[in-house]
């Protein structure tokens, strides 16, 4: 598979806690011109707030919201409510045992009954676990596992395409492509279960915070502290790395190689806690990892954070996020060698607009960078369902082989 299909989503949580009825957010988005919806859990149907009961109705309004207007629920994802807790990873089993079994597998259930996939992210670890290799590696067993058991649910009761999104920071995994690669690889290969990734355009920006300081930036940041400067966003991985480096400012300079040879002895201890340069890279993580991704996150940004910015002109023009390069960077992906160590490549890819609406933003402003989005997205997706390489031609793009 190198050429897959290509189709515009819009996320609705831009319309959390204002248009929140199926009938209200399917007839908004279709009024945009988009017929493909990913359901956020936190627009009203999240397993653990809604239940059974309304979540039945809220299915039948949604089946008929989509027959009335042609469209459909391609995607369910996860949003805030289970994002902000430990989760899957949970310091106390019976915690993640209730995520697993009471929020994940009927969020599955509800996608299967739709005909559409499931992408979610809802684990984190804590600073206790990080701080502790192997604890750490016991955890991140224990969520590889828990994640082949969601992917061969999933593929049990036909939910297509079940994956977990790429983060930016050490506590929430994957956020290193080397990372986001492994953890495809064991749970493909614990699960024999087809199981993905959701890439985010906005998702490298934490990623430079957390690279590995040479020699000389940990001696140029001893010099600084002595000098009276308070350091910000220093970053030395564990804290056994930290309190030599406290010893370090009051040591003399005679002993400073030495302590510097100590910590960087001490970072090698914890891999997990770095990350390198390509991390950082939006179009890095798409070349290597999009033919497993197949929701695809759109936001602007400018790479300095996640701020889930809309495609307009004013955001475009500091924007680093074009779709040009964006479909590029996926034809180089699906032109990499196959990996018999990965799940099969995706043929269909939700390209879908993640865009946030402030707490005090006008109902007409969201509106209208939903709108500027979707037009701004319409010239590389003219139509859904459209090949990689049609849509390469059409907006003119360079393909894998240097040509427009």
């Amino acid at each position: 598979m190198t050429d897959p299909k290509l189709y515009l989503s819009v996320d609705n949580c831009f319309a959390s806690k204002r248009w929140t009825r199926p009938s209200e957010w399917v007839d908004l988005i279709r009024g945009m011109g988009v017929t493909n919806i990913e359901a956020s859990a936190d627009n009203e149907c999240d397993p653990l707030y809604m239940g059974k009961e309304y979540l039945r109705s809220w299915k039948d309004e949604l089946h008929q919201a989509c027959d009335r207007t042609g469209s459909r629920v391609a995607t369910f994802f996860s949003g805030h409510g289970t994002y902000t807790t430990l989760g899957l990873s949970h310091t106390d089993k019976r915690i993640r045992d209730r995520l697993q079994e009471e929020w994940l597998k009927p969020m599955a259930r509800l996608a299967a009954e739709t005909g559409a996939g499931l992408g979610f992210y809802c684990h984190a670890f804590s600073d206790s676990t990080l701080q502790n290799a192997q604890l750490y590696e016991a955890a991140e067993r224990d969520l590889y596992a828990r994640l082949a058991d969601i992917a061969t649910f999933c593929g049990a009761i036909g939910v297509r395409t079940p994956g977990v999104e790429q983060m930016y920071t050490p506590h929430q995994i994957p956020w290193t492509i080397d990372g986001a690669r492994k953890l495809l690889r064991e749970v493909y290969a614990a699960s024999s279960s087809s199981f993905y990734l959701t890439l985010d355009t906005g998702h490298q920006s934490g990623q430079r915070k957390f690279m590995r300081p040479t020699p000389d930036t940990i001696s140029e940041a001893v010099a600084k502290v002595r000098g009276g400067e308070r350091l910000h966003s220093f970053w030395l991985g564990p804290r056994t790395a930290y309190r030599l480096f406290d010893e370090m400012v009051g040591a003399g300079a005679d002993k400073e190689a030495a302590y510097i040879e100590q910590i960087g002895h001490e970072m090698e201890r914890y891999p997990h806690l770095f990350a390198s340069w390509d991390d950082g890279d939006t179009y890095l993580w798409l070349e290597e990892l999009a033919a497993y991704s197949p929701i695809v996150h759109l936001q602007q940004t400018t790479g300095a954070s996640s701020a889930h910015l809309p495609f307009t002109q004013e955001a475009n023009r500091t924007g680093i996020i074009a779709g040009e390069r964006v479909l590029e960077a996926i034809a180089r992906s699906y032109h990499k060698p196959e990996d018999g160590l990965m799940p099969p490549r995706c043929e269909e890819l939700f390209l879908t607009l993640e865009i946030f609406s402030g707490t005090s933003e006008m109902n007409t402003d969201i509106i209208r960078k939903m709108e500027d989005s979707v037009r701004y997205w319409r010239h590389f997706i003219p139509r859904d369902g459209i090949r990689l390489s049609e849509a390469l031609k059409a907006c003119g793009a360079v393909t894998t082989d240097g040509n427009k």
